[in-house]
């Protein structure tokens, strides 16, 4: 058991490597020939399924549609909204020989997807009865990025990536705030993962956007992570790729545009928000093992036992996701310690006594409570124990996030707590301040919640505040 436990390097000792170290001994991801590149193995891979099927529910039933665009970007389309490439040319890869001839033009490895989309819709929308356009893909991109990090930041990573245009800039507006509260829900109600929803300072809005809506978790060494993003685009990229409609009333109109996504990025936070120095800890919603059954057999009746942890089995299979730990090489401790690891969030443990007593024993992950309970209708008293460890656990995570959020008056009072967690305060709106701020603490403006009223000075210059900030060192 010990050995099992010291294979995880605790938390308190050298976080970044309790997150690698769960990563990897959980089999979720492994390190790919590619500096910077990461393969999900199957068990991470299923998070991201349940990650998909979520948000394509909410997609689908306000009318959104899945498409596919190229992976890859003439040079000339990425090169006609001049903000949007600024803001990416230093993470872009570069095509520039296929079948062993240099091309004419270089082909950007997509970072983004705006500026291909962008081209299709001008072809598409000729009408107003062609609004809105809403859609969506699934997909991979490449950054360059300099140093990486599995699931949280890659040269290559999964993601989805929505693009809309409408009629009018109401809808368009209206599109962003909808995006944002469906990933709200989502990381909320699945993930398990309380946010803070707000707009990015000028300074830290998208590439070529008018506006960009955020939301904010906060990870357990209190660093913040930008989870998911919402742009209102305007109509720079309608006018830069000419995405034009007739309207109603005759007149030839530029198109109000959007774009949202969130990525695998999420995943590396479910880790760092729920785990444990034993490992992960998963919401049952999105937990690929919701249970694991592990009998304990002692010589003799270990046929019995088995056969009885078999009955429980064939009784949750149609509703949960179940396995039936029979391995018979290793023993019941190793394997508490081998699911506790990987998250499971609730092991059924079921012994010679349990089986004369017709009962089981469950043990939370969450908790790590222990409770005996009966054969009968042992069904719904699993449905509700799961309902309640993805309940706990987004309380814990809420708990755990109040208890490191501050109200500051001066930039200086967040240096009393290490820089460690939310920090909220008034903003007079100047660069020059958010820059000092970056500066002097290596913390950033990571939004403007919706839910913050400007009040007092601003925590950096002293002047009139207007703005209420929420401050973090960030992922």
């Amino acid at each position: 058991m010990e050995n099992v436990l010291k294979e995880i390097t605790p938390k308190s000792v050298d976080y970044s490597q309790w997150y690698v170290d769960v990563i990897k001994k959980a089999d979720m991801v492994d390190y790919a020939p590619i500096k910077g590149f990461m393969v999900i193995k199957p068990y991470g891979y299923r998070i991201w399924e349940f990650i998909q099927d979520a948000m394509n529910r909410h997609f689908w039933a306000t009318g959104h549609e899945n498409a596919y665009f190229p992976l890859l970007i003439p040079e000339h389309l990425l090169l006609r909204e001049a903000e949007h490439v600024e803001g990416f040319s230093p993470e872009v890869a570069w095509v520039t020989i296929g079948g062993g001839e240099e091309l004419s033009e270089r082909l950007a490895v997509r970072p983004t997807s705006e500026t291909i989309v962008g081209a299709m819709y001008s072809k598409w929308i000729q009408s107003y009865r062609d609004l809105p356009v809403l859609m969506n893909q699934w997909s991979n991109v490449v950054r360059w990025e300099k140093a990486t990090r599995p699931f949280l930041r890659t040269t290559e990573f999964l993601w989805q990536e929505g693009h809309t245009v409408h009629r009018t800039r109401q809808e368009a507006e209206q599109e962003t705030h909808q995006q944002l509260e469906i990933y709200r829900r989502v990381i909320e109600e699945e993930l398990a993962i309380p946010v803070i929803a707000g707009r990015k300072s000028a300074g830290e809005r998208f590439a070529g956007a008018v506006e960009t809506l955020t939301l904010e978790a906060l990870m357990g060494d209190g660093r913040a992570l930008q989870i998911a993003t919402s742009h209102f685009l305007g109509q720079n990229f309608s006018r830069a790729f000419d995405i034009q409609f007739l309207d109603e009333d005759g007149v030839q109109k530029y198109g109000w545009t959007t774009s949202w996504g969130s990525s695998t990025r999420m995943i590396g936070g479910l880790i760092m928000v729920h785990g444990d120095d034993k490992g992960l800890r998963l919401p049952p919603r999105v937990a690929p093992v919701q249970i694991a059954i592990v009998p304990i057999a002692r010589s003799g009746d270990g046929a019995s036992v088995l056969n009885y942890a078999r009955e429980l089995e064939g009784a949750l299979k149609p509703i949960y996701r179940v396995r039936l730990d029979d391995r018979p090489e290793y023993t019941p401790g190793y394997k508490y310690n081998d699911w506790e690891m990987r998250g499971v969030p609730l092991r059924i443990e079921v012994g010679p006594h349990d089986l004369k007593n017709r009962a089981m024993v469950f043990a939370r992950r969450d908790t790590g409570d222990k409770t005996t309970v009966s054969r009968d209708g042992f069904e719904r008293e699993v449905a509700s124990v799961l309902e309640s460890i993805q309940a706990r656990l987004f309380e814990q995570a809420t708990e755990y996030r109040e208890s490191h959020r501050h109200m500051i008056e001066k930039l200086r009072d967040a240096e009393e707590y290490g820089y460690r967690g939310f920090f909220e305060g008034g903003w007079c709106g100047q660069d020059g301040c958010a820059d000092t701020v970056k500066a002097e603490t290596g913390m950033t403006i990571r939004c403007l919640p919706f839910e913050g009223q400007a009040r007092g000075a601003c925590v950096v210059c002293g002047q009139p505040a207007t703005e209420h900030m929420l401050l973090a060192r960030a992922y």
